[in-house]
């Protein structure tokens, strides 16, 4: 049996922990759909996330090798986000949860009304 304690490295907790939030995912999608990004057509894709929100998740995006920035030294400074070639190796399992997602979003809705009624 495999274990999943908390003691020691376990990698499905570590990447679960920096992707299960509420929006690693969404940028990281928004990323790919769109291409190379500044950060305020970023937020305005996403339209709900707030400007604080949105530099944590970016950074920690960043610092996980799943997309790069890139500062251009002009007056204003410009900063662009574009998705790795790790970031886009994770596309297809995010495509994957967002087909689920989809395809059940109706019969847990039910399901969760018979419950919590």
């Amino acid at each position: 049996m495999q274990n999943f304690l908390p003691t020691g490295d376990c990698p499905i907790r570590d990447i679960l922990s920096r992707l299960g939030d509420k929006w690693s995912m969404l940028v990281m999608v928004t990323l790919h759909s769109n291409g190379v990004m500044r950060f305020r057509d970023i937020h305005r894709t996403i339209g709900d996330i707030s400007h604080r929100m949105l530099t944590v998740t970016l950074k920690s995006l960043e610092a996980d090798g799943l997309i790069t920035r890139r500062v251009y030294a002009e007056v204003p400074p410009r900063v662009e986000y574009n998705i790795t070639d790790r970031g886009n190796s994770l596309i297809p399992h995010l495509e994957n949860l967002v087909l689920w997602a989809t395809d059940n979003i109706s019969g847990i809705k039910e399901t969760r009304d018979k419950i919590l009624k």
